[in-house]
């Protein structure tokens, strides 16, 4: 077997520039990363990060190469790109579990329309990836896998829910990923594994084919080492998709140009970011000072680049986030709507779940939204909470005009990292965790995780950064400058990792 020696941190343009260069083949690189897949989440740490490998990767890898030796072309920008995929989102002849132990052998027979587009591109599906039941938790805790381990600190959890993502994109199993962000899902592991993951605008991206928890919230989006990355891939995955009105977002949003344009011109000279003190934790505890410290010395490296910091308040935030979470009147039926378009997988609702008892022990989310209100109208605070969502955008909003602001910044989650012992001695309930990642959910805007630093005990830190809606080109050259400015992404050390 030929394969690249050394895939790790390899972008998507060093992969394309190899492949012009004849130094590897499309086939040759997705072999290197099963190879990676086996020796480091299969055997070595066991990371389980991957949940079901493609059986077809390698025949598309090599159908790739032949049409380019024939053509001379790259047959899209992300030709021979091995991808991997949040288990969430379906995946043609590749079994979707959704995280959980009950959907047993469901395969879909389709691609989700995200999932489509990047095939389109030229994208090769190499594996799926971990997650806890139906997207319920900030943590790894799975009926289906159980834990995954970070690979920074294996003792310690890569987040969630797009928690096999994170963990398979920062240990180089792949050469980025899918993830899903409700709440928090792509930037709270992207913070917790040292990546750029960014939620875009809802309805840039296709939610056809993903099992949703809260349908207004929800938007898939790349999980990735560099920002050009997740530009690029973005590029590949946005668009109007007819079987999901969310998605006029794409033209109300009419960026007619490349996101990965936006990402190649670092933007911070002049440009004036909001620092967000509120989001910080308390410097009187030793962790969370851990994770003020990262964040306040990457916003000084943003500053010395030439942005303009600025400090600014949102009145009320804590009222307005806790105030605007819709978990719990509405994810029941948002969830139980899935399952019963797809009867297929053979579960009738999350009521049955929960009274079978097949979810993992550790989801107290899942068990608040079974046990919630089967109509988000059966819920008499619903209508006031979505009435207070669009009272909390016009503030926000108005804020950052007001004040002229580029973006809002702070720290993406007050701690580094949880041990799994925190998580197994129920540390937080799912709404106590301390994640500011909320804030741009609740609010439904953009906003893009950039790793800032590492603590002192080695577990990395994320930094946000929160913009108006339909402002993704202006959001990746922002974080492209912020990438720059603190080179903030490293490799983890893992045993086993040179073949």
């Amino acid at each position: 077997m030929t394969f690249p020696s050394n895939i790790e941190e390899l972008t998507i343009t060093e992969a394309h520039e190899a492949f012009r260069a004849g130094t590897y083949t499309a086939r040759e690189l997705v072999e290197a990363y099963l190879d990676r897949i086996e020796r480091l989440d299969r055997n070595g740490p066991r990371l389980n990060s991957i949940l079901a490998v493609s059986g077809t990767a390698l025949d598309e890898a090599a159908a790739l190469d032949a049409e380019f030796a024939q053509t001379g072309k790259l047959a899209g920008p992300l030709h021979g790109i091995p991808i991997v995929v949040k288990d969430q989102v379906e995946t043609k002849g590749i079994e979707t579990t959704f995280g959980s132990e009950a959907t047993g052998s469901y395969t879909p027979g389709k691609d989700a329309t995200a999932i489509g587009k990047l095939r389109d591109a030229g994208a090769i599906i190499l594996a799926k990836t971990t997650m806890p039941d139906f997207a319920t938790s900030w943590f790894s805790t799975s009926s289906r896998s159980g834990i995954t381990l970070n690979p920074y600190n294996t003792s310690h959890d890569p987040g969630g829910s797009s928690s096999g993502t994170g963990a398979a994109v920062a240990a180089n199993l792949a050469m980025v990923g899918i993830g899903e962000d409700t709440g928090g899902s792509i930037r709270v592991p992207a913070s917790f594994c040292n990546l750029v993951g960014l939620r875009v605008t809802p309805g840039l991206i296709s939610r056809t084919g993903m099992s949703s928890l809260v349908v207004p919230q929800d938007t898939a989006g790349p999980m990735t080492r560099t920002v050009t990355d997740a530009a690029i891939v973005l590029d590949s995955l946005v668009g109007f998709d007819a079987e999901d009105p969310y998605t006029v977002t794409h033209a109300l949003a009419r960026h007619t140009g490349k996101y990965a344009d936006a990402a190649a011109e670092p933007a911070l000279e002049g440009k004036r970011i909001g620092v967000l003190r509120q989001a910080f934790g308390r410097d009187d505890d030793p962790e969370e000072a851990a994770v003020n410290a990262v964040v306040r010395t990457a916003i000084q490296a943003a500053e010395r680049a030439g942005a303009q910091i600025v400090d600014v308040e949102i009145p009320d935030l804590n009222r307005y986030v806790a105030d605007t979470s819709v978990y719990f009147s509405r994810s029941r039926q948002d969830i139980n709507h899935f399952l019963a378009s797809r009867p297929e997988i053979g579960i009738e609702s999350m009521e049955q779940l929960l009274a079978a008892g097949k979810f993992h022990e550790k989801l107290d989310l899942f068990v608040g939204i079974a046990s919630g209100p089967a109509s988000p109208m059966d819920d008499p605070t619903y209508p006031g909470r979505v009435l207070l969502q669009g009272e909390f955008q016009r503030l926000v909003a108005g804020i950052m005009i007001d004040q002229g602001l580029d973006a809002i910044c702070f720290p993406d989650v007050k701690l580094p990292a949880p041990s799994h012992d925190d998580i197994f001695n129920d540390r937080w309930t799912c709404l106590t965790y301390p994640t500011n990642t909320v804030i741009a959910s609740q609010l439904l805007f953009p906003a893009i995780s950039i790793p800032a630093g590492f603590t002192d005990d080695g577990l990395p830190v994320g930094l946000e950064l929160m913009a108006l809606p339909y402002s993704e080109p202006q959001l990746l050259g922002l974080a492209r400058g912020v990438e720059i400015a603190t080179s903030g992404r490293r490799a983890p050390v893992l045993p086993g990792a040179t073949a």
